[in-house]
């Protein structure tokens, strides 16, 4: 039976990667993992030719998107089935779909990959635990309401929950899998990011707010709101219309912990802070609605979802400058993330 110009694509660009050599001395195999919020697919982007190389398939509503530390597999939720599909990095196919008890939004997963942490967004709310081992549910936490976004803290230690409704932070213990403490806040909780303190431990929750254009400032010791930082003033006649809650989403610091990029919707631009004094060194306008930040492992560049564009945007971090604009054929990207093979 023929292939497909799809088909043939996927086999091809799995081909590729399959014979990539790992070896002592071979170079990191990097991809840019966008998903699109409006489609039924998954794409690819290599960062060095900013090209789409591999389009995964069959998966309608892809919320968030996370890759194994060593790169062989990638964790989708898939808001229309109500699973986290497990997609075989190299031949772009899902091979497992895992059961949740809800509809899913964002996810994480630990840096050893043994566990990755699932937000269910539908009423009453958990966190959902998926262990990679046997890709079956392991645990079922309860927090306090619908869970937007969750995340990892770069040490592994805490998965840290996100809620819009019940505007709370939940930190639980990755080592048992029960919430350690909560903060409460006066607005929702959009996404978020962490930097560490010179021995790995996270410093920082920075946490995108509802209907603020900016963010807020979490001491990771103390468990309490220090700071608020408001993006520069945007006149009404240059705000962009449109964002709903949105007026700032999507935020990442850098891995060597020196810059912090956060979008936002109210005039269709990204910001750059250094850290750790949080001084803004720049903005530039991406397009409409940008959606999300995944950086390149060596901090160069940002790419960043512009879901009102249904493109992608490639920031040079340290010079706040816009390089090109990718458009992938995607409908609506939203979340995206760094899958690095072969380290």
């Amino acid at each position: 039976m023929a292939l497909t110009h799809r088909q043939s694509r996927t086999l091809a660009v799995a081909a590729a990667l399959a014979l990539l050599p790992v070896t002592a001395t071979a170079q990191p195999t990097v991809r840019i993992v966008q998903t699109n919020s409006a489609g039924d697919n998954v794409h690819l982007i290599d960062p060095v030719t900013n090209a789409v190389v591999g389009e995964i398939t069959g998966i309608e509503r892809a919320h968030g998107a996370v890759a194994s530390p060593d790169g062989r597999w990638i964790y989708v939720s898939n808001e229309a089935d109500k699973t986290v599909d497990v997609v075989d990095a190299t031949l772009l196919t899902v091979i497992r779909k895992v059961e949740l008890n809800g509809r899913p939004n964002n996810l994480d997963i630990t840096p050893d990959g043994r566990k990755v942490y699932v937000a269910i967004a539908q009423s009453p709310g958990a966190l959902q635990v998926i262990d990679t081992r046997t890709n079956e549910v392991s645990a079922t936490i309860s927090v306090h309401g619908g869970v937007h976004n969750t995340y990892v803290t770069p040490d592994g230690k805490y998965a840290v929950a996100g809620m819009i409704g019940a505007r709370n932070i939940t930190v639980v213990d990755t080592a048992t899998d029960m919430p350690v403490w909560t903060t409460y806040f006066d607005l929702g909780i959009r996404p978020m990011t962490f930097d560490t303190n010179a021995d790995g431990s996270t410093r920082h929750i920075y946490a995108q707010l509802s209907n603020y254009n900016g963010f807020a400032v979490v001491d990771f010791e103390t468990r309490r709101e220090i700071r608020r930082i408001e993006y520069p003033s945007v006149k009404t006649d240059d705000q962009t219309p449109g964002h709903g809650g949105n007026t700032a989403h999507g935020i990442a610091v850098t891995p060597d912990n020196r810059f912090l990029v956060a979008n936002s919707s109210l005039n269709s631009s990204v910001y750059v802070y250094s850290l750790p004094d949080l001084e803004l060194v720049g903005g530039a306008h991406v397009g409409h609605s940008p959606n999300w930040v995944t950086m390149t492992p060596d901090s160069r560049y940002a790419y960043i979802s512009v879901s009102g564009n249904n493109s992608v945007a490639v920031l040079d971090i340290e010079h706040v400058k816009v390089v090109t604009e990718i458009k992938t054929g995607g409908q609506v990207p939203k979340r995206n993330t760094t899958l690095v093979a072969g380290r």
